[in-house]
């Protein structure tokens, strides 16, 4: 599934080459993916003005009718794709919706396994949705801090790499971050949160916002579905310490890279840099 820094790079891609297009029209070749597809014609005609992202959503703000912005929502899901393309290439496998712009280029999305989904609503009231309500802070601006991160661990028992993973608490650091960021602080996926000191929680806090920009600045971690909206994979699987390199050697001390199952999912550490 995309994780933050992928979804974060397909937005930036995305609006490269889409900002400030008027929308042609729409075509939706199916009803539904994971649930039923909105209505887009009235997105007909529309400036697309901003692509911003809130954790694994990508945000598509229109300029609406009425004075009010449109804000088209999208979630990838674990296999959605969007490419952009001249409006007379072919359609590709697994294509479920085009947008064609007046410019001449048309956005794709392409979901093999069709997890993914979308929502319409207006600008305003988005915030409000029961897909966003519960959903925590973003870590890479300034409220993810250590002063957070102790508020959100103290008195509990659960293991830290399920805290962090926890989108209630800090959003889109997925299964990857989560054990690469751990790796970086050195501390043990399974140790209890509420047991962490407040010095490893600070070091836990730069670390994950370290894994996350080094891993958009590689273009994401490309090991399964996941390609930029020109088609190019990601390369920062290149430099995974931990994550998939079980029974392997620590780059950085020689132990052996060990993996647990956590709420099942895969977590994998050095069983001699993290304690």
């Amino acid at each position: 599934m995309p994780e933050l820094p992928e979804v974060e790079i397909v937005r930036t891609g995305l609006e490269s080459y889409l900002k400030d297009q008027v929308v042609k029209k729409i075509t939706s070749f199916r009803p539904n993916l994971r649930y039923p597809l909105p209505h887009f014609s009235g997105l007909t005609g529309q400036r697309l003005l901003t692509i911003r992202r809130r954790s694994k959503y990508l945000l598509f703000e229109f300029s609406g009718k009425s004075g009010e912005s449109n804000l088209l929502v999208w979630h990838l899901g674990m296999t959605g794709q969007f490419h952009v393309l001249p409006h007379d290439a072919q359609a590709a496998a697994h294509e479920h919706v085009r947008f064609d712009f007046c410019s001449g280029l048309s956005l794709r999305y392409r979901d093999a396994r069709r997890f993914g989904y979308a929502g319409l609503m207006p600008l305003s009231s988005w915030s409000q949705h029961p897909w966003y309500l519960s959903l925590g802070v973003e870590p890479l601006e300034e409220n993810f801090s250590l002063d957070s991160l102790l508020g959100s661990c103290k008195g509990r028992k659960a293991p830290i790499k399920t805290v962090v993973m926890d989108a209630s608490v800090v959003v889109g650091v997925g299964n990857i971050y989560a054990s690469e960021s751990l790796f970086l602080a050195g501390i043990h996926p399974k140790r209890a949160a509420g047991r962490i000191s407040k010095e490893r929680l600070a070091m836990l806090v730069v670390s994950i916002k370290q894994t996350l920009l080094a891993a958009i600045e590689a273009g994401g971690s490309s090991i399964s579905d996941f390609v930029q909206v020109d088609g190019k994979p990601g390369y920062f699987a290149h430099a995974f310490n931990v994550y998939g390199r079980d029974g392997q050697l620590c780059l950085r001390c020689g132990s052996i890279i060990k993996r647990i199952v956590q709420a099942g999912r895969s977590s994998f550490y050095c069983s001699g840099c993290q304690h």
